[in-house]
């Protein structure tokens, strides 16, 4: 598989990235993780081009930048940071599970920059309904910011579609502005829910059910659950203690990376 850019509509341009080359499973990866095929100095030319152009860009994805190996995360945090006015939006999956993933300016990692949207996944596995997003997007028209303005995410409950005699049936699950009390969807407005999520419980708990699309476990999300959590939202690259110093709960990021290895579904 390759990795390719088209131009949606004037601008805006889409870059479908081929993330096969960052993967943690990739053996290959052993003789070159920090830019395997030149794809990484290939997005710097398509997003430089753009930028110059005036184009906005939508990167797409399978695997989040946070579950890359380290150098190629890394490397890749840098090119967001640079292209942060031409990148518009970002669009991953492969966890199976509702969430996103910060980025952060480099020199302070404290201005939120960019944020990754990762949908849920159609599959069950493991052990959840299926579902899908829609995202609502900024139109085409002169000076269109094409940012994310908004997103939906809908599911198939399969307690209710097992019942005798019941049909399957797609519901909306939320609407994420409205679910989280969001003014607007841009990164600022997702750090800041993140910082909510540390002092408003029920908020949290509830974005712990809507992650799971409305069939969590059974074992609650409790204190060093939370934290590992946040820490993950929070982290737009890979193995960085840093970017979860400021978090409430703290915890020992040894330990986060505990956690997070046995919640990953991928």
């Amino acid at each position: 598989a390759g990795f390719y850019t088209v131009q949606v509509w004037p601008g805006l341009r889409l870059v479908s990235l081929n993330m096969n080359f960052c993967s943690q499973a990739n053996f290959w990866l052993l003789i070159n993780s920090t830019d395997p095929a030149g794809q990484l100095q290939w997005l710097v030319g398509v997003l430089a081009a753009a930028e110059q152009a005036g184009e906005k860009v939508h990167i797409i994805g399978h695997i989040p930048p946070a579950h890359c190996l380290r150098s190629w995360s890394w490397n890749y945090y840098h090119i967001v940071n640079r292209f942060e006015g031409t990148i518009a939006a970002q669009f991953f999956g492969h966890t199976h599970v509702d969430e996103f993933e910060m980025f952060y300016d480099e020199e302070t990692l404290t201005r939120p920059v960019s944020v990754a949207f990762v949908a849920p996944s159609v599959t069950t596995y493991i052990n959840l309904n299926p579902g899908y997003r829609v995202y609502e997007v900024d139109g085409a028209y002169p000076g269109s910011s094409h940012a994310v303005l908004d997103h939906e995410t809908f599911i198939l409950n399969l307690t209710e579609a097992n019942v005798p005699g019941a049909e399957p049936r797609w519901q909306r699950l939320y609407r994420a502005r409205e679910a989280y009390g969001l003014p607007s969807a841009f990164p600022a407005d997702w750090d800041q829910l993140l910082r909510r999520f540390q002092d408003d419980e029920r908020l949290f708990q509830r974005f712990w059910f809507l992650f799971h699309k409305g069939h969590p476990p059974r074992e609650p999300c409790l204190a060093a659950c939370k934290a590992a959590l946040l820490c993950a939202l929070r982290t737009g690259r890979s193995a960085d203690p840093s970017l979860c110093q400021p978090l409430r709960p703290a915890l020992p990021f040894p330990r986060i990376q505990a956690l997070w290895q046995q919640r990953r579904l991928c």
